[in-house]
């Protein structure tokens, strides 16, 4: 990749799902494109780091193979997919229980009867919801009335026990609030990507993603280590002081940058969440699964290299657990309490090999939530990423190819899909 920005004509500022997207559909549609990333790698959030062998998220991410923008954009065969178990086990004070799609795996369907996780009348309505959602096109959930997620749960007919029992604790490690006041639209739509693909991580961490997104762009359209200090009449300038004109500019930077790039775009409150990432002599679980707790002492745990081998170097696990909110003191050691219980293993051995802390891990989606928005700010200026659609890969990625056709469009090119 290029160290430094020629003449274009479009900038997009910022290489992470979004910027990536947009700056691939400005090309194929003939646009001369520079993408300029104040990072040393592509991705932004979605970020992979090396620590002592082990392969460290910068925060824990999944990977969902029905995103629409997914599907057209990468191939799943190159990023050495491996899924999680199609299903979630719940802590709760009387044991661990196992929840999940009985089409898939029969073997789940236990759990889900009476005096376990849910009770027949909650089988009905799951089971209703669920069918509605899987089959519902996206456009009509689009079109309901919405509301927060938990009205939406118990206009379903789901009982507060099922809701407090996994929904809560559930959907709080999604959307990242404990409240269950994300829009109603955006549950369903997450819900139906649930029932329709898979989760995964890519063999080789989550930052697999935006390279693979990176590596179909041409030769020199990236330059790192290229922060731009502000939009210019004419372009950008960079912070090394060189201006770079161009007839349009993208900002598709995290919100930390963008009110000072873009002050007219309007940036919504963001989820903090922090992840502890412990290496341990052997696996606690054994299995490639997501644990949630009733108690909601963590959002959610696994363990990494369950569900891919390489995170963790040969005789060694990699655990993931996610909080709500900053790393504070002592906080650690009552994650690790914690998760000596949900295990039913000693966690006293364990090293801690990272606290990721993550400002802006996901935009808030308080109802009434537009799912898509115009990406125009003013002539010739645009903003794209998950804060200007949904807070998810589909929606950086959607956001992305969104500011494009309005690029193209504004420019009077033809888009060429």
């Amino acid at each position: 990749m290029s160290a430094s920005p020629d003449t274009a004509d479009v900038l997009v500022v910022g290489a992470g799902l979004a910027g990536l997207a947009c700056a691939r559909d400005l090309l194929a549609a003939g646009v001369g494109v520079r993408v300029l990333e104040a990072g040393d790698a592509v991705g932004g959030r979605m970020r992979s780091d090396r620590v002592e062998g082990f392969t460290v998220d910068r925060g824990f991410q999944v990977f969902n193979t029905s995103y629409p923008q997914v599907r057209r954009r990468l191939r799943p065969q190159e990023l050495g997919l491996r899924p999680f178990t199609p299903g979630v086990l719940v802590h709760t004070p009387s044991g661990r229980l196992r929840f999940g799609n009985p089409a898939r795996r029969p073997r789940m369907l236990p759990d889900l009867l009476a005096g376990r996780l849910a009770g027949p009348r909650d089988v009905a309505a799951l089971g209703l919801l669920c069918a509605r959602d899987a089959l519902l096109p996206p456009d009509r959930i689009k079109r309901l009335p919405d509301t927060t997620t938990r009205t939406a749960l118990a206009g379903a007919g789901i009982s507060d026990a099922l809701v407090e029992g996994f929904f809560r604790p559930f959907l709080s490690g999604v959307f990242l609030e404990d409240r269950l006041e994300t829009s109603a639209r955006m549950f369903h739509l997450v819900w139906r990507s649930m029932l329709r693909g898979s989760l995964c991580l890519p063999d080789r961490g989550i930052g697999a993603v935006p390279q693979a997104l990176a590596a179909t762009l041409p030769p020199g359209s990236v330059h790192l280590e290229t922060p731009v200090a502000e939009l210019t009449g004419d372009g950008a300038l960079t912070a090394a002081g060189r201006e770079v004109p161009a007839r349009a500019v993208v900002v598709a930077t995290g919100p930390g940058a963008l009110p000072s790039l873009l002050p007219e775009a309007a940036v919504p409150a963001y989820r903090v969440v922090t992840t502890y990432y412990h290496a341990a002599p052997g696996s606690p679980l054994g299995e490639p699964t997501l644990l949630v707790d009733t108690r909601r002492r963590f959002l959610n745990t696994c363990v990494l290299s369950d569900v891919a081998p390489r995170y963790a170097p040969a005789g060694h696990a990699l655990v993931a657990t996610s909080v709500l909110g900053r790393d504070a003191g002592g906080r650690e050691r009552s994650v690790r309490a914690a998760l000596a219980e949900a295990y039913g293993a000693a966690t006293g051995g364990w090293d801690l090999l990272a606290a990721r802390t993550v400002e802006d891990a996901l935009p808030a989606m308080a109802p009434p939530q537009p799912l898509t928005r115009t990406t125009r700010v003013a002539p010739g200026r645009y903003v794209c990423g998950d804060h200007r659609a949904t807070g998810s890969v589909q929606g950086a990625l959607a956001s992305g190819a969104r500011a494009a056709r309005e690029v193209l469009r504004d420019l009077g090119r033809r888009d060429p899909r």
